[in-house]
């Protein structure tokens, strides 16, 4: 075999052997991308059912039950959630804050002085 003839399949040799590898470079990466899409695809059907079994009911007897005289508002979010709607009223001596909860055909009414619980009242049944 000439050197000629020798350099010229060495050289072949090397310029397919380039190429392969990209290709499956290319093939790696298109089926890394479909597994991210579809782990992406889980995570958030996963969150979407997660938050819909959490927005339940939260304004029940049981929970209204557990508010007290005494509790911040805070306190009281983390038992039946923001507001529905609320109005706060500045006065000199104190800050009277009216948090409104609506859930259906029911209210729930709970009185805040200086941030602390002084009242509650709800329209809700057994």
């Amino acid at each position: 075999m000439s050197n000629e003839r020798m350099t010229k399949e060495i050289k072949m040799t090397s310029e397919q052997g380039t190429k392969e590898p990209s290709h499956r470079i290319a093939s790696f990466g298109l089926r890394h991308s479909f597994v991210i899409f579809s782990a992406t695809r889980l995570l958030l059907v996963i969150l979407i059912a997660f938050c819909v079994s959490c927005s339940g009911k939260r304004i029940t007897k049981a929970n209204v039950d557990q508010v007290t005289e005494g509790m911040s508002k805070k306190q009281v979010e983390s038992i039946l959630g923001p507001p529905t709607s609320l109005t706060t009223e500045d006065f000199v001596i104190m800050k009277k804050t009216t948090y409104v909860y609506r859930q259906d055909k029911d209210t729930v009414t709970i009185v805040f002085k200086d941030d602390k619980v002084q009242s509650k009242d709800s329209t809700l049944s057994n």
